[in-house]
């Protein structure tokens, strides 16, 4: 059973930072795409960044490209985002995802496997 487990949500104010992480277990991933997305209270859920296990290659939107950093770590099995100069528009749920075959994986559906979302609040 496959699961992707976030963790490092939290408050903090416009210009810090914080550190997400996200546990994998059940399976390898070391051929596919994981992604990072968010979701706003009402919006759809949209794409953060996205990462390729073999060989580290990364894409990010456009809205936080530059700031945030998407990363892993192959002995962890563990794909981590690093948020900086945050705005209170970054608040949001950030979630995980990964099983993605293509690239770069921008939709919600090119995912198999999701996690349970960990809260982001950005103060003013």
């Amino acid at each position: 059973q496959v699961q992707l487990v976030e963790s490092g949500g939290g408050l903090v104010q416009a210009g810090g930072s914080l550190r997400l992480s996200c546990a994998a277990s059940g399976r390898t991933f070391s051929t596919s795409t994981m992604g990072w997305f968010r979701q706003e209270v009402a919006k759809e859920r949209e794409f953060v960044a996205a990462i390729r296990w073999s060989g580290g290659l990364t894409y990010y939107a456009d809205a936080v490209n530059g700031r945030f950093t998407i990363s892993r770590d192959n002995a962890k099995n563990t794909v981590y985002l690093q948020v900086n100069s945050l705005k209170p528009e970054d608040t949001a749920v950030y979630y995980c995802a990964g099983g993605a075959t293509i690239w770069p994986a921008r939709r919600t559906g090119d995912y198999d496997h999701w996690g349970q979302g960990t809260q982001v609040t950005v103060s003013s």
